[in-house]
């Protein structure tokens, strides 16, 4: 899905309009002038790490062959992070989750509250899911713009539903690269060595990462709260936008003909289940239950099984399973790309045998005094970087290998650097649209619509996340990788 495809708007803002809003405008403006398709960026990247590698003294040939064999160096986590996605669209579209949106729609008074309420909500979401984060959200900005007694702004219920995407799912459950450093299997064996295998307990379990998340959440709240409307003159409803709000869920099918019997039995999704029982059981009898979910394939296979669960019978499972798949289509499309990105820099080294991603560790060293000024280096480097290469999980496999050279160099906590790498690579989805648009799907809107208002959670999180992560960077003391059998 493009955003071409999508229904445009023509709404201009009233004469009464804030200073924030008028701000958020303009940003708008440039934004959808200017931002080409995430596709582009990344091939931008092979062109420019090449180029690099080449003028750092390495060969041609050498570059190309590091291409080609790091490609698909990365499939498996290709095909997890596709999952992620798929798993969480399958669980917001499913029957009781359509029961439970049409009661919390009815919870909001007001049209500020309803924003606040729809922004909390997508950050919380996405701690456990950001799939099911970005379309819940979108269905209950929907379902709220329903009600006749609630003049909704849906522009702005529309953007506080992309928190989930913006500053909240790479501080939980779903983050890419806490997950792939938590997946001994998922790790690239060029990493390996480098970070060895990070558990959940060093990251996203940590008291410091609950602070941040506290700390994210509150100042979310407070920017949906003061850049909504103020006024219902200055308020832009679906109406206004010509959005149509037709009911969005899978349409109740039929058996039409004896063979479809059992994709409209819920008898397979119960063998399913009673298949897994022993699996579920072993796997996490012992030990901490979101440590166990922090293996990728764990994780993915006990969101399918809810997914199958809610959804009860086959047919409304498999109509769901079918809608996931745009959404998905920028990652395995993607992700490849990092991973041939990944072994240029890491594998092809000039005369003194050091690699492009030796060197770039060295600057960082050269640059950062301490744990503390480090961190502040990375932040700004990776929500950067984030601007052109919106993957939490294909953008780190590129990152990772200088970043936790000099992290190991400078004796910086291996799982705080994780840590500060998500804080603020997400920041710039605010802007980017290419994760909004499975959200823009849902909403009949197009990122102009929305990046007003995401651009100003931008430009008030980013030095506020950039300052706590580099003051809490100072509580952790520094592990060595830990490598599996070694």
């Amino acid at each position: 899905m493009s955003t071409s495809q999508l229904q445009p708007s023509n709404v201009r803002l009233p004469a009464s309009s804030t200073r924030i809003e008028r701000l958020s405008q303009i940003i708008v403006s440039c934004a959808e002038k200017w931002f080409p398709d995430a596709y582009v960026f990344v091939v931008v990247a092979c062109a420019v790490v090449g180029v690099l590698a080449v003028l750092h003294g390495g060969s041609p040939v050498d570059v190309s062959q590091a291409f080609g064999e790091g490609f698909w160096s990365i499939i498996p986590f290709t095909m997890q992070m596709a999952m992620v996605a798929i798993t969480g669209y399958v669980l917001a579209m499913s029957p009781p989750i359509a029961s439970l949106l049409r009661k919390l729609a009815r919870v909001p008074s007001t049209s500020r509250g309803a924003v606040v309420f729809i922004g909390t909500l997508s950050i919380l979401l996405s701690l456990v899911n950001w799939g099911v984060s970005l379309i819940f959200s979108g269905l209950l900005v929907r379902e709220m713009a329903r009600r006749t007694d609630l003049r909704l702004d849906y522009r702005a219920a529309g953007a506080a539903g992309y928190l989930g995407l913006g500053c909240g799912f790479t501080l939980g459950m779903s983050s890419s690269a806490a997950q792939l450093q938590a997946t001994p299997g998922s790790i690239p064996t060029s990493l390996m060595p480098i970070t060895g295998v990070i558990s959940f307990s060093e990251t996203i379990l940590t008291w410091q990462n609950a602070l941040v998340i506290v700390m994210v959440t509150i100042v979310s709240a407070l920017v949906c709260f003061f850049t909504a409307p103020r006024s219902a003159d200055a308020t832009v409803t679906a109406a206004d936008l010509g959005v149509d709000l037709d009911d969005d869920r899978v349409p109740p099918a039929h058996r039409q003909r004896p063979g479809d019997y059992f994709e409209f039995s819920p008898i397979l999704t119960v063998v399913v289940v009673v298949l897994a029982l022993g699996w579920l059981w072993n796997t996490f009898r012992s030990g901490n239950p979101l440590i166990t979910l922090s293996q990728l394939n764990t994780y993915n296979f006990v969101f399918l099984l809810l997914g199958l669960l809610l959804h009860w019978r086959p047919r409304s499972f498999l109509e769901s399973f079918a809608r996931a798949m745009p959404s998905v289509s920028g990652v395995l499309l993607q992700f490849p790309f990092y991973g041939g990105i990944g072994y240029v820099l890491t594998k092809v080294v000039n005369s003194e045998h050091h690699t492009l991603s030796d060197t770039i560790a060295h600057w960082f060293v050269g640059l950062a005094h301490n744990t503390e000024v480090f961190s502040i280096l990375i932040s700004i480097y990776s929500a950067v970087l984030g601007f052109f290469i919106p993957s939490a999980g294909g953008k780190w496999v590129i990152e990772a290998p200088y970043i936790m050279t000099a992290a190991n160099q400078l004796e910086a906590h291996l799982g705080w650097t994780v840590m500060v790498y998500n804080i603020a690579e997400t920041l710039p989805n605010f802007i980017n649209p290419f994760w909004m648009l499975p959200l823009l799907g849902i909403l009949k809107l197009r990122s102009k619509d929305l990046i007003g208002y995401t651009a100003m959670q931008f430009f008030i999180h980013l030095p506020i996340v950039i300052l706590a992560g580099a003051l809490l960077m100072a509580t952790f003391d520094y592990v060595p990788p830990v490598i599996p059998g070694k």
